[in-house]
C-alpha cells in the first residue's frame, strides 16, 4: 500500500514538472537560443501560443504576432527583376571553324651541288627578301669546269674555222677542173660536225655556269628565315633532306580552317557576291587578331569528318599569326539589317516554346510567345513577339509569371531589402511595412527570413535601459543576419 501511494506521488511529481516546463518553454528556450547563438524556425507550440497571446491587445499583438505576419507578408509585393531594352540593330552571322595558320609560302632551302660551306649571309629569325644571298658553297671546281668548257669550245670553234677555209678552196678548185665534187662534199660534212660540235660546247658552257651559280645559294621568295641546319665548313648535297634553313613567308598568312558541310551551299551563295570576310579570333574567342579574306573554298568534302576545309589569307601585319599555331576562325556569310535583338537571358522555354516577359507601363509582366532566328551566348535575335523599345525581364524567373508585379532594381544584381526602421516604441517595424512601399527582398532570401514568433527583430525580449533605449541583444535573427543596435538612429545590418 505504501509502495503504490510512493508510485502515485512520483507521478504526480513528475507530471506537474513537467507541465511546469511547456508552459515555461518559451522564456527558458528564448533565454537558452540567445546564450548560444542558436536560431531557427518558431517551434509549432511557438507559433500556436503567439496566436492565442494575439488577443491581448494591439501592441502586444504587434511585437509577438506581427513578426509571424511579416514573415507571411514577405512572400507577396514585387518581385525584383533585371530588365534591358530592346534594340534595332544590324546583326551579323558567322560561320565558325577551328583551323590552324599556315605560312603562305614555305621553302626548305636546300644545296642544288655538293660542296663545302665557306659562308652564311643570314642570321636566324631574320625577314629577307627574293635574291638575297643565303649562303655559299667553295666554287673552285666549278669554276675550273667551266674554264674547261669554255677552252673546248674554242678549240672546236678552231676546228670549224679550219674546216670552212678548206671548203672555199675547194669549190674553187671544182670551178677551174682542177678538183672534184666529192671533196667537196666530204668538206661540208666536216664543216656541220664542227659546227654542231661548237653548239654542244656552248650548252657545256651554260651547265657549268648554272652550276658555278648554284653555289651561291639565294632566298627564292620572300619571307623569315628559321633555325639553320648547317654551319660554316659542313660538306652538303643535293640529297640532304633537312636542309639549311626553312623560309616562310609570314606577310601575309593563311589560315585553313574546316566548316559544316550543311554550310558548303550557303558559303558558295555568299561567295558568288564579292570576297567575304574572315576574322581570326583569339583562344578567349572575344578578341579578333586579325582581319582578312576568303581565298579558295576546297573542291571536296573530306567525308571522314563530314566537312570542308577553306583557306583565308590576312596581311599579319603585326605579326598575330603564326605558322603552326590553332586558331578559331569567323566568316561572315550574311548581314541582317534592322532587327530586333534582347540578351539571350531573356528567352525562356516552356512546353509550348520560347517565350519572354515584358514589363509593362503599370510595371507588371506579360508572358509573350517569341521566334528566335538566332542566338549566342550574348544576344538572341527575334523575328517576331518583340518590338523594339520593349522592356524584357533578364533575371529574376523564379517567383514571375503572367501579370505578376516586378520592380526593376538599378544595379547588376538584384537589390538588398529595405532596412527597416525603428517605430515609437523604438522596436524595428515587420518587414511587411517596408514592402507595403514596394522594396521587395531577394528571391533567395525570403526562403532563409523564418520568424520565431518574438515580432520583427526580437523585440519581445528585448530589455529597456533606464532612458527607454534597447539594451543590447546579441541575439542573430532567423537568417543568420546580426539584431537591431540599441543605438535609436543605427539603421540595422540588412538579411543575408
Amino acid at each position: 500500500m505504501a509502495r503504490t501511494f510512493r508510485v502515485l506521488i512520483s507521478v504526480a511529481v513528475i507530471g506537474a514538472v513537467a507541465y511546469g516546463a511547456y508552459a515555461t518553454r518559451d522564456r527558458w528556450l528564448g533565454g537558452a537560443e540567445r546564450l548560444l547563438g542558436i536560431q531557427g524556425a518558431a517551434a509549432p507550440g511557438e507559433q500556436a501560443q503567439g496566436e492565442r497571446r494575439s488577443g491581448q491587445g494591439q501592441g502586444s499583438g504587434q511585437r509577438q504576432g506581427g513578426g509571424r505576419r511579416g514573415g507571411l507578408s514577405q512572400f507577396s509585393g514585387p518581385v525584383p527583376v533585371l530588365a534591358a531594352d530592346a534594340t534595332s540593330t544590324d546583326v551579323p552571322v558567322y560561320i565558325d571553324g577551328v583551323g590552324s595558320v599556315k605560312a603562305l609560302n614555305t621553302v626548305t632551302v636546300r644545296a642544288q651541288v655538293n660542296g663545302k660551306i665557306v659562308e652564311i649571309d643570314f642570321d636566324e629569325g631574320q625577314d629577307i627578301k627574293k635574291g638575297d644571298v643565303i649562303a655559299r658553297i667553295d666554287d673552285a671546281v666549278y669554276k675550273a669546269q667551266l674554264d674547261q668548257a669554255i677552252a673546248k669550245k674554242a678549240q672546236d670553234e678552231a676546228l670549224l674555222a679550219g674546216a670552212q677555209r678548206d671548203l672555199a678552196r675547194y669549190q674553187l678548185m671544182v670551178k677551174s677542173a682542177s678538183g672534184t665534187q666529192q671533196q667537196v662534199d666530204t668538206q661540208l660534212s666536216l664543216v656541220a660536225q664542227y659546227t654542231a660540235q661548237v653548239q654542244v660546247d656552248q650548252a657545256t658552257i651554260e651547265s657549268a655556269q648554272a652550276t658555278l651559280d648554284y653555289t651561291t645559294i639565294k632566298a627564292p621568295i620572300d619571307g623569315r628565315t628559321g633555325i639553320r641546319n648547317v654551319d660554316i665548313g659542313n660538306l652538303v648535297s643535293s640529297s640532304d633532306t633537312t636542309g639549311i634553313v626553312t623560309l616562310s613567308q609570314i606577310r601575309p598568312i593563311s589560315v585553313l580552317f574546316s566548316v559544316p558541310q550543311q554550310q558548303l551551299a550557303r558559303v558558295n551563295a555568299a561567295s558568288a557576291t564579292g570576297a567575304l570576310s574572315v576574322q581570326a579570333m583569339a583562344s578567349d574567342g572575344l578578341t579578333v587578331v586579325d582581319n582578312g579574306t576568303l581565298a579558295v573554298v576546297d573542291n571536296q568534302v573530306d567525308p571522314t569528318t563530314g566537312t570542308v576545309k577553306l583557306k583565308a589569307n590576312f596581311p599579319n601585319d603585326k605579326l598575330a599569326l603564326w605558322p603552326g599555331a590553332f586558331v578559331n576562325a569567323r566568316l561572315l556569310v550574311e548581314t541582317l539589317k534592322g532587327v530586333i535583338v534582347i540578351p539571350t537571358a531573356a528567352v525562356q522555354r516552356g512546353p509550348n516554346g520560347t517565350f519572354v516577359y515584358i514589363i509593362r507601363e503599370d510595371q507588371s509582366v506579360a508572358m509573350k510567345p517569341v521566334t528566335v532566328r538566332q542566338q549566342d551566348d550574348v544576344q538572341a535575335v527575334i523575328i517576331n513577339g518583340v518590338a523594339a523599345g520593349d522592356k524584357v525581364v533578364t533575371t529574376g524567373f523564379a517567383r514571375l509569371q503572367d501579370g505578376s508585379k516586378v520592380q526593376i532594381s538599378a544595379g547588376t544584381g538584384i537589390t538588398a531589402p529595405a532596412a527597416t526602421t525603428p517605430d515609437a516604441n523604438r522596436q524595428p517595424v515587420a518587414g511587411a511595412a517596408a514592402q507595403a512601399d514596394g522594396n521587395a527582398a531577394n528571391d533567395s532570401q525570403r526562403p532563409h527570413r523564418q520568424h520565431n514568433g518574438q515580432g520583427g527583430g526580437n523585440g519581445g525580449h528585448r530589455k529597456q535601459n533606464a532612458d527607454g533605449g534597447n539594451a543590447a541583444d546579441p541575439a542573430p535573427n532567423a537568417d543568420g543576419g546580426a539584431a537591431a543596435s540599441t543605438n535609436s538612429t543605427a539603421t540595422p545590418a540588412p538579411q543575408q
